[in-house]
């Protein structure tokens, strides 16, 4: 059962060994050489792990959808090992429990981090934090095709045409995703530059961007964004993690253009259209409309990213974070067309009881397809797992001597893989501080945030209620 996550870790650790080494180019030119060493440490251990990937294909002709879920979650608690050398071999007294907290926490791009003040970071730790996110972004995007059968057919047809992929399906699909979020990241750094941002800080930002990460190379974003142009830019670009990377790949690789593909990214476009007015008629007291903007599209598309001066509506943004962007984006959240579809459908179940003549079309706006009820019974148990997940990590966080409502927020926080920010109320919060166990449950909590909810009932079905 193991052998697949053996080859799928190793995949990626390829890809991995190549960010060490431009990390080593970046230390040698900044003349940072005392972290050259470090990273060809994690050169040499991602190689040897990379290996793997050569073990015989043949053996996976057919793969069932547990294991593919085991070599997921595998590769969310080993690959961090290795993200975590460069932290514990390269910063004196930090411990291995944070080192991991930070490597998972980057991979996760959720962006809680054990360093209060990171300008005591040199550039390479810097650039190796926002690398750690990028490629977690990455190997999210490659997951969700992987775990294609675990997906109804509307989340099918938005991925790829195919019901299955096969290995070498899945090899030509990722390779032209890894394309496509490449090109979208140095399409971020451009534009960074061209609003005046320094080239280290353009960089880690679209690294950071693309991946809906948490991570920042300065305290506050306010050392980087000084004017409004900058601000209205910068909130545009983090647009692309709330459509998602597969608005540009539908537009490259699509042969056929069937709008229908497209349906998500309309609904996605009225919804935020929506909370635009709303935000700028009731909700911009500052006549900031700029910062408010700002903190919208940050809550919407898990980045939670905030300025220290805006500090109002924090159970409005937490519900933003919990609705989440597109189906196939590297942000976290439910999913806005899955709640979406599941009210839609529930307010018809209720009008047929109360109008039983009454005709109801379950379809999709913008498509001519229907509601199926076996992908809402998905849906449904999608938000039970969540509420039922959350229940138990603020439970788990108040035994803590966590007060309830800065548990609560952390642990939606949590669980959507969004950082904790002033947005939220939760900007004093200092992990470094917090006991081993408790980082551990949330390192726990964050992974589970990151795998699909539905993945964890598919798993608890295998093997606790097994026959």
């Amino acid at each position: 059962m193991f052998k697949l996550s053996f080859v799928y870790i190793g995949s990626f650790c390829f890809i991995l060994s190549l960010l060490s080494f431009f990390n080593i180019i970046y230390s040698y030119y900044f003349e940072i050489l005392y972290n050259v060493e470090i990273y060809t440490y994690t050169i040499i251990i991602s190689l040897i792990f990379s290996s793997l990937f050569f073990l015989k294909k043949n053996e996976f002709k057919k793969i069932s959808i547990y294991e593919k879920i085991i070599a997921v979650t595998s590769g969310y608690l080993i690959l961090p090992l290795i993200i975590s050398i460069p932290y514990y071999f390269g910063l004196n007294n930090l411990s291995f429990t944070n080192s991991y907290f930070e490597a998972v926490s980057g991979f996760s791009s959720t962006g809680f981090s054990i360093f209060e003040n990171i300008k005591y970071l040199d550039q390479s730790l810097l650039l190796w934090r926002s690398t750690s996110q990028w490629f977690g972004g990455l190997y999210f995007l490659v997951s969700i095709l992987f775990l294609i059968d675990l997906h109804d057919d509307n989340y099918k047809k938005i991925l790829t045409n195919f019901i299955s992929l096969d290995a070498n399906e899945i090899i030509k699909q990722s390779t032209k995703i890894l394309f496509v979020y490449t090109s979208v990241t140095f399409v971020l750094f451009f534009i960074y530059k061209i609003i005046n941002l320094r080239s280290f800080d353009a960089f880690n930002l679209s690294l950071t961007v693309i991946s809906s990460g948490g991570f920042l190379i300065v305290n506050d974003i306010s050392e980087i964004l000084q004017t409004n142009f900058q601000i209205y830019v910068f909130s545009l670009s983090m647009l692309i993690s709330f459509f998602g990377i597969l608005l540009p790949y539908n537009i490259l690789f699509l042969k056929k253009k069937d709008l229908s593909v497209f349906t998500e990214d309309y609904y996605l476009l009225l919804y935020l259209t929506f909370l635009v007015g709303l935000f700028f008629i009731f909700f911009n007291k500052s006549n900031n409309f700029s910062i408010t903007l700002f903190s919208l599209i940050s809550s919407v598309s898990n980045i939670g990213f905030s300025f220290d001066t805006y500090n109002q509506n924090n159970f409005i943004f937490l519900l933003l974070v919990i609705i989440g962007g597109s189906l196939v984006s590297t942000s976290s959240g439910l999913r806005f067309l899955k709640i979406y579809l599941l009210t839609k459908f529930s307010f018809n179940e209720l009008l047929s009881h109360s109008k039983p003549k009454h005709i109801i079309l379950n379809k999709i706006l913008f498509s001519k397809t229907k509601i199926d009820f076996n992908d809402i019974n998905k849906y449904f148990f999608t938000v039970i797992i969540f509420i039922l997940s959350l229940t138990l990590l603020v439970g788990l966080l108040t035994l803590f001597n966590i007060n309830f409502v800065e548990a609560f927020k952390l642990s939606i926080l949590t669980l959507m893989n969004t950082v904790n920010s002033n947005l939220y109320g939760l900007n004093n919060i200092n992990f470094s501080e917090l006991s081993i166990t408790l980082k551990y449950i949330l390192i726990v909590f964050m992974i589970i945030g990151r795998i699909e909810f539905i993945s964890i009932l598919i798993l608890i079905k295998k093997f606790v209620f097994k026959n």
